[in-house]
């Protein structure tokens, strides 16, 4: 059994590494969501990209905003991927929309150049149980289902409450986690050099969200309503913190869900497994006849969700979660602001559209949970452990919506600087280091605190600063 952490290390090891310290070359099959995702990160930080889609209008609308190369035609087609030059290429990433083109295309490449790094996108649940035991004989490095990951997350908030999203790092003993500051909290007009006599326990803001923007905050930052802040601490502080804000929680009985889609099955299953109740609301006849047959335990019902009366009827005020799945942001939105106004405990919006995180800043839709960045961040992390497989990042999330990264990484021997007090390094510009847990016990550092091999160091950097490796950090 591979643990989470040697997951990359391992697959890596199957195709016989990476580029180390170099930028690549990289070909992304499918201009859609997530390509354009994809393509706007990965361009950031200086790969030779190749786009491959059928619509050349996509194409010249991607081109027209990065520097990459395109080549119009189908991803699995030989010639295609000949034009791409996936013999030079590094890496192969196919995100089309059909599942089985996904495969032929790394299966075709693969035979092309034995050496790459082939990661699919496979959506469809029928597909999920053969392509993971037959990964090998796909050809895949990475096969990655946005719609799981982001039931994943959504499963993890329902079932531990009190925050609007959660990240964890070192096995599940650290965490950083998102609040909003209401009119009213404890937390407003509270400096940061303050925070622990108000909350009691030993936490860290390492980045807040204002009117949009991020911020690194100093000591002397002072948090007003509306700021979402992003805290860092392990785990049981963060149950410390949450009784101490005056903030009650309780474990969810009962969930209703919005939409009909692969997320909503996803979800459902993992909620029912575990007990919890579930009534999910499709508008479309054949998709919820379909999912009450897959999911026997579930009440679905079929439904227009924009319907108020229906949601009443449903009983939208007697649920503890509210999750809107639908395919269209908008409708999503309102429907989650309905769901608040109606004070259900807990409230989770799908976005599809990261560009749109920023203009629901004040809006309370509760957790925003974008599949898109999901997947992309994996992708990512992926990409800089081919660059550098020795002290490369072990796990990365994107925080204060896109705008900072937060990353785990392990300090072997070769790490400089182990055993020194922190007062005494220099670190980058905007580079923060949020977290040391050693063996079993979790600090916030302090200019006395110390790292040494063995350690995690948690690790929280702005967009504009690029940490590949542990190294990385340092001046």
């Amino acid at each position: 059994m591979i643990s989470a952490g040697g997951l990359f290390s391992f697959l890596l090891s199957l195709r016989g590494g990476g580029k180390t310290g170099a930028d690549m070359k990289i070909i992304i099959a499918g201009d859609g969501k997530i390509g354009e995702t994809l393509t706007r990160q990965l361009s950031a930080e200086g790969h030779d990209l190749t786009l491959i889609d059928s619509d050349p209008e996509v194409l010249k609308s991607t081109v027209d905003r990065y520097d990459v190369l395109s080549v119009n035609g189908n991803c699995a087609s030989l010639q295609t991927l000949r034009d791409a030059e996936v013999e030079k290429a590094d890496l192969l990433i196919t995100a089309a929309n059909e599942d089985e083109v996904n495969l032929l295309s790394c299966l075709t490449a693969h035979g092309l150049n034995p050496r790459l790094h082939t990661i699919a996108r496979i959506r469809n649940p029928e597909y999920l149980e053969q392509v993971y035991s037959m990964q090998e004989l796909f050809a895949l490095s990475l096969s990655i289902n946005p719609e799981q990951q982001a039931a994943r997350e959504i499963e993890q908030l329902i079932q531990y409450p009190g925050f609007l999203r959660r990240e964890t790092f070192a096995n599940g003993r650290v965490e950083i986690v998102e609040l909003r500051v209401e009119e009213g909290s404890r937390l407003c007009s509270v400096a940061l050099s303050s925070l622990s006599s108000v909350v009691h326990c030993q936490v860290l803001v390492c980045a807040v969200l204002r009117d949009g923007s991020a911020a690194a905050p100093d000591g002397s930052f002072v948090l007003r309503a509306g700021d979402r802040i992003f805290v860092t601490a392990d785990t049981g502080n963060l149950t410390l913190l949450l009784k101490n804000l005056g903030i009650t929680t309780h474990r969810a009985g009962r969930v209703m869900i919005a939409g009909g889609g692969r997320i909503s099955y996803y979800l459902a299953s993992r909620l029912l497994a575990s007990g919890i109740e579930v009534r999910l609301i499709e508008q479309d006849p054949r998709t919820a006849q379909r999912l009450a047959l897959q999911l026997p335990k579930a009440c679905v019902v079929e439904g227009d969700v924009s319907i108020q009366e229906l949601l009443e009827s449903e009983g939208l005020t007697h649920m503890d979660a509210f999750v809107s799945l639908t395919g269209i942001d908008e409708l999503n939105m309102i429907i989650s602001l309905y769901a608040a106004s109606r004070r259900v405990p807990q409230v989770i919006t799908k976005l599809g559209r990261p560009e749109n995180l920023r203009m629901t800043d004040r809006l309370h839709l509760g957790s925003v949970v974008c599949p898109r960045e999901l997947c992309a961040s994996t992708i990512v992390r992926y990409v800089r452990a081919m660059q550098n497989q020795v002290g490369a990042a072990k796990s990365m999330h994107y925080i204060a919506d896109g705008q900072a990264e937060a990353m785990e990484f392990i300090v072997d021997r070769s790490t400089p600087h182990c055993g020194e007090p922190l007062r005494k390094l220099k670190l980058r510009r905007n580079v923060l280091l949020a977290c040391i847990t050693h063996e079993a016990r979790t600090e916030i550092p302090n200019g006395d605190s110390v790292f040494s091999a063995g350690d995690t160091l948690v690790v929280v950097t702005n967009g504009d600063t690029l940490i590949r490796r542990l190294n990385d950090i340092f001046e």
